[in-house]
């Protein structure tokens, strides 16, 4: 049978990068490739690719798959491996370095304006935060620097030479915008940074630029992107999933293809923020997306998701062989164009993911300093101003909460959920409750039987 998801070597392979260029950018963060834990950036997220476990406690390498929790042996050691480190340090911090942003985007989860809020954490705050994350021993959380528009922050290239020199490894979000020059990709080069993520919201300017808010930004990020690509950075493309788009994503997949980009990240919609205004899929769109997603990865990108953990679920099943809930009318458009645009298969299917969520291996630090499970949760668990990043991570009841995979309603009883566990955003965002399920997947509807997870 077919398998759904990618091996290490596969995933090696798709980042493109050198041998030595990776194992020297591992060596760098004082990570000994040979015996501990190997990181390989993907654009925004990182992924756990292996663990060679302490020899004196273990003697087997316990590889952590594309659906986080490959059932190919020991896959309940392997989850609870993962979920040690994820009770002890994030994988991935993300920092809105400011609320300043010249787009207008539609759905945007900081409601960005043009200038910078009130009370913004300073440059001197940033360094204090820095010092705290580099207090983990390896392997650090990775640092995200987002927005808003990160190259808002006049001090992006100190904040990235501090970590740096902290061992932190980071990655950068910023916004297509005249800011992002060929001279500011040289310089990001030149201060170590390797990749970048943009977004792509459609297949042609009507569509994008309509997201976007800005005349002109479809023909901006297409060229931004190729610039990116010709200066060497990994480059991820991030494409946010709405009721106006979702009918283009075979052709959006063949836009990356055609570019050679690494890494497609597909955010489904979570109404924060202007989202609010904008339509999101419903269950059964999200279920024929993933199951599209599936497919897409066998054309050279590997394809991760935000705020759609049911796509680890898909995933699983699929390379179980498990009966799920069916696929619609959409997948099978999606799937048709898919092979119409870009004919058969060129690899095996590549769905990665460490597992993590929101508030488990996830957390994010506001503008102000505000600490949230993620930067769509507006749950403020307190401020780095007042108390301790990682005492918040580690010891808030909500983050505790759902690491435990305390969940309430069909969320809590699915066999998938510590697997998938729903998106807590998405549950706050239409419930209140950050625990509860997550109206977006469509086994909350329609449950199916289920394996033991």
């Amino acid at each position: 049978m077919e398998s759904d998801l990618c091996t290490r070597e596969d995933l090696v392979r798709r980042v493109k990068a050198p041998e030595t260029t990776r194992l020297g950018r591992i060596a760098t963060w004082g990570i000994a490739p040979s015996n501990a834990i190997v990181l390989i950036l993907l654009g925004d997220l990182w992924l756990y690719l292996a663990t060679a476990h302490d020899a004196q406690t273990e003697s087997m390498t316990t590889t952590i798959h594309g659906a986080g929790v490959a059932s190919l042996h020991s896959g309940e050691h392997r989850r609870a491996i993962l979920q040690r480190r994820f009770n002890d340090r994030p994988l991935l911090v993300f920092w809105e370095l400011t609320k300043a942003c010249d787009l207008a985007c539609r759905h945007c989860r900081a409601d960005a304006q043009r200038n910078a809020s009130l009370g913004e954490l300073t440059t001197a705050e940033g360094y204090q935060m820095i010092d705290e994350l580099s207090q983990f021993a390896s392997p650090r959380p990775i640092l995200i620097l987002t927005g808003g528009d990160c190259l808002k922050r006049p001090d992006l290239l100190e904040l990235i030479d501090y970590a740096k020199r902290a061992s932190l490894p980071v990655a950068l979000a910023p916004s297509v915008t005249p800011l992002l020059t060929p001279d500011t990709m040289r310089e990001w080069r030149d201060h170590g940074v390797t990749t970048v993520s943009i977004s792509l919201d459609g297949k042609d300017e009507q569509t994008h630029d309509g997201v976007r808010g800005v005349s002109g930004h479809f023909s901006a990020t297409m060229t931004t992107l190729s610039a990116l690509k010709d200066a060497g950075f990994t480059v991820q493309i991030n494409t946010t999933i709405m009721a106006g788009n979702v009918e283009q994503l075979a052709d959006i997949a063949a836009i990356l293809v055609a570019q050679n980009i690494d890494i497609w990240e597909v955010f489904f919609l979570v109404a924060t923020g202007r989202g609010t205004e904008v339509g999101a899929t419903t269950p059964q769109q999200n279920e024929d997306v993933c199951h599209f997603l599936v497919d897409a990865s066998r054309y050279g990108v590997t394809v991760r998701s935000v705020e759609g953990p049911f796509l680890r679920r898909v995933t699983q099943q699929r390379h179980e062989g498990v009966t799920g809930p069916r696929t619609g009318q959409l997948y099978e458009r999606l799937r048709q164009r898919l092979l119409y645009v870009l004919g058969d298969p060129t690899h095996e299917p590549c769905v990665p993911s460490a597992a993590a969520r929101d508030g488990n291996g996830i957390v994010f630090v506001s503008a102000t300093g505000d600490v949230y499970p993620s930067g769509f949760l507006p749950h403020a668990l307190g401020n780095v101003r007042e108390s301790s990043l990682i005492a918040l991570y580690r010891n808030a009841p909500l983050m505790v909460s759902i690491r435990d995979a305390d969940f309430h309603g069909t969320c809590g009883r699915c066999s998938f959920k510590r697997l998938c566990g729903g998106s807590r955003s998405r549950a706050f965002a239409t419930t209140g409750d950050a625990l509860g399920s997550d109206p977006a997947c469509v086994m909350v509807r329609t449950p199916v039987p289920s394996r033991t997870q």
